[in-house]
């Protein structure tokens, strides 16, 4: 009897591949962002970049959207080269708020669901469900000026989860916030992505929230970009971000992705 064929392999959920990005300044002078540059992120995984400012992480970002395309090599996407900019399986998480401040938390978050089409009533009741679970109940009424800044950062997580993303691209979402805020709101993005199937790509200046978060961690060169090294993160999970930074293996890797990025920084 012959034996069942394999199933293939699942195609990367988001993959660039020899990547090239050059602008050209208002001088007219031609500028590398990225060179040469490759990465993969699996069906499920969470990724994160560092590396020194400048060197083309937001970039990266925008390549995956399509809102900037590369002079060089390919990006894909779900298998699939990137053509457009408004794919509806891509969340974004900005550093700085997205929300609209004439509308209450309730309206900001049933923003996307009633752009899709979604009757009012079922985008409403989505809305709340979401806003409960990130711990802001009783503020369905309030606008973002009346909210702290983890409130805000929370209903914009209620606001990108709310539309069921394959991919979420977050572009140092907590480094606004406090020390202590930031913590709990790490935890929180994990509570959240644990109980979806979303591919996450996440650029941070902070290694420590890298290594926290991340299942692979991304380190860029100095500009022209391009990646120096990349590290499997075996910490296991689930993982209260505030305790495992005391684990003998987060201290380790924090101090070698250091050593590769200090490098660079000096450059």
């Amino acid at each position: 009897m012959l034996a069942p064929p394999l199933a293939p392999a699942a195609a990367p959920a988001i993959e660039l591949i020899g990547v090239t990005r050059r602008f050209v300044s208002p001088t007219g002078a031609s500028h590398t962002a990225l060179r040469d540059f490759n990465l993969v992120v699996r069906p499920g995984e969470f990724v994160a970049i560092v590396g020194p400012t400048g060197c083309g992480k937001s970039t990266t970002l925008n390549l995956i959207t399509g809102l900037t395309k590369p002079n060089t090599g390919d990006v894909r996407v779900m298998g699939k080269s990137v053509t457009a900019d408004n794919d509806p399986r891509i969340g974004f998480v900005f550093q700085t708020d997205a929300l609209f401040p004439w509308r209450n938390v309730l309206r900001n978050v049933a923003a996307g669901p009633l752009y899709r089409g979604m009757p009012k009533a079922k985008a409403y009741d989505a809305a709340r469900a979401w806003i409960a679970r990130v711990g802001l109940t009783g503020f369905e009424d309030h606008y973002p000026h009346q909210l702290s800044g983890g409130m805000r950062k929370r209903v914009t997580l209620a606001q990108t989860f709310i539309n069921n993303p394959s991919i979420m691209l977050m572009d140092e979402p907590f480094s606004a916030l406090d020390v202590q805020t930031r913590i709990v709101m790490q935890d929180e993005l994990l509570d959240l992505w644990s109980s979806s199937n979303a591919s996450v790509v996440f650029v941070t200046h902070d290694l420590e929230e890298a290594v926290a978060l991340a299942d692979r961690v991304y380190v860029l060169t100095a500009a022209p970009a391009t990646v120096k090294a990349v590290y499997d993160i075996t910490l296991p999970r689930p993982r209260v971000t505030a305790e495992i930074r005391y684990e003998p293996e987060f201290v380790e890797l924090s101090r070698r992705i250091w050593e590769d990025l200090r490098e660079e920084v000096r450059k």
